[in-house]
């Protein structure tokens, strides 16, 4: 049985407990595993202790900056993509950043849906050096690192739930695999638990609406008297 890679740790570098309560919230809410710290030596001790796949990285942090962090992680090695906070808007600081080692830069007050944006898209390129690979059944694309999902051209928003939902069906596609597992890998629920509760099917109902339009041949198929089963159309033929 194949295990479910956990998803992206992100480390947040911050001493401003607000924004850190809100980055924890927003990244949390898009599945992401989030680690924080108030100043720049304990961010760079947990960045080296912990090996984050992802840092957000303030510029104006007690002990020691973000460019002092970012420079010092770099020459020992750490090659996690690091976006750089700061509130300050000229580009001689930006580029002071970049050039410390960082690989994005983003300026305060900023919205939320572009942070998203943009350490999807950091993942996204630390994911095609190598690091993590992109899970395909059919035209059916699920990517365990941003956490993106696209049936074709077309982008499917899961929540946290029904993203590990799919992400075990397609680590086991094609094969049929039975409600009690899905509970126990998925929900970490008991045998017991399935007999009493149906949110395995609801959840399945929930994933197929979103993956099987009216113009697109269904994938996820209800096996009888076993589960479910994860099958582009192209095996029937």
């Amino acid at each position: 049985m194949h295990e479910v890679p956990p998803p992206a740790t992100i480390l947040v570098v911050e001493d401003n407990p607000e924004l850190v309560a809100l980055l924890r919230r927003v990244l949390g809410d898009e599945g992401f595993k989030v680690r924080s710290a108030r100043d720049g030596e304990s961010g760079l001790a947990s960045a080296l202790d912990n090996q984050p796949d992802l840092l957000i990285l303030d510029v104006g942090l007690p002990k020691r900056n973000g460019l002092e962090v970012i420079q010092e992680l770099r020459r020992k090695g750490v090659t996690a993509p690091t976006l750089m906070l700061t509130a300050r808007a000229q580009i001689a600081d930006r580029v002071s950043g970049l050039d410390a080692g960082a690989d994005d830069y983003l300026v305060k007050p900023f919205d939320s849906d572009e942070l998203v944006a943009r350490v999807r898209a950091l993942l996204r390129r630390s994911a095609a050096r190598g690091r993590v690979p992109a899970l395909r059944v059919g035209d059916l694309v699920l990517d365990p690192v941003t956490r993106e999902v696209h049936r074709g051209d077309r982008e499917i928003i899961l929540t946290h739930r029904e993203f590990e939902l799919l992400d075990y069906l397609m680590r086991h596609a094609r094969t049929p695999v039975s409600r009690a597992e899905l509970a126990s890998q998925v929900w970490r629920q008991t045998s017991a638990d399935v007999e009493e509760t149906n949110i395995v099917d609801v959840y399945v109902a929930y994933l197929r609406r979103k993956l099987d339009t009216e113009l697109e041949e269904p994938m996820l198929r209800t096996v009888r008297g076993v589960g479910y089963v994860l099958r582009p159309s192209s095996d029937d033929a």
